[in-house]
């Protein structure tokens, strides 16, 4: 039963992909798609990083699947590592004093610097991939300088959690106000300025805090498995 299941399940998603590919001209009316995100990038988004307007508007469902991608592989770094009770960590060698004194000053910039580049990721190299990821190695800084210290996994969860619950949000508004899902529904502003690009920097806020939550949550695990 299990097996005739799987194939039935199997038939039906492969008619899905026919049926969906069926509708798409290979080879027909080829349209220059690298120019038009160049040329039009700007007035369709609003965004001046043209890198930007694509992730995060015309081909911002792939952006989804990647931060599902993140989610998974988290969620697998945390299923290896799961220790049922807490045991004592290893003793490591004490840090330097340039690591352990400088960490105090670095770690606030280099969170206020990983906030930074996902918050004007619509206007200069950047976004809310790369600012996680300067965000986590903010905690990864911690850990090398301090021993002893332990993530607080409840806070990152909960910050985890609005993250990708915001970036839906903002899907399912743009589905109700623009008849797509992730569809742009806010004012476009003025180029160059920080207010602008309608709903990019919104999805930028909430995909820069997931994957700073989800990095740092890979980081605390894999350091704490001794």
């Amino acid at each position: 039963m299990k097996k005739l299941t799987a194939v039935i399940l199997l038939a039906l998603i492969a008619a899905g992909f026919s049926i969906a590919l069926a509708e798409i001209p290979f080879g027909q009316d080829k349209i220059d798609v690298g120019n038009y995100y160049i040329d039009s990038g700007i007035k369709d988004t609003g965004a001046t990083n043209i890198v930007t307007s694509i992730v995060v508007n015309y081909r911002s469902l792939d952006t989804l699947g990647e931060i599902t991608i993140l989610f998974v592989a988290a969620l697998g770094v945390g299923a290896l590592l799961f220790r049922e009770k807490s045991k004592p960590r290893k003793k490591h060698q004490a840090p330097s004093l340039i690591v352990a004194t400088g960490s105090k000053i670095l770690f606030p910039l280099t969170i206020l610097f990983g906030i930074y580049i996902f918050l004007h990721g619509h206007l200069t190299p950047g976004g809310g991939f790369q600012g996680g990821a300067v965000i986590a190695s903010g905690f990864l800084l911690l850990y090398l300088s301090r021993p002893e210290y332990t993530i607080d996994r409840k806070k990152l969860n909960v910050a985890e959690s609005l993250g990708g619950l915001t970036f839906i949000v903002f899907g399912l508004l743009g589905l109700a106000f623009g008849g797509h899902f992730l569809q742009d529904f806010l004012p476009k502003g003025h180029p160059n300025a920080l207010l602008s690009a309608g709903v990019i920097p919104l999805l930028y806020l909430a995909i820069g805090v997931k994957v700073g939550s989800e990095l740092a949550r890979i980081i605390g695990d894999l350091m704490e498995a001794d």
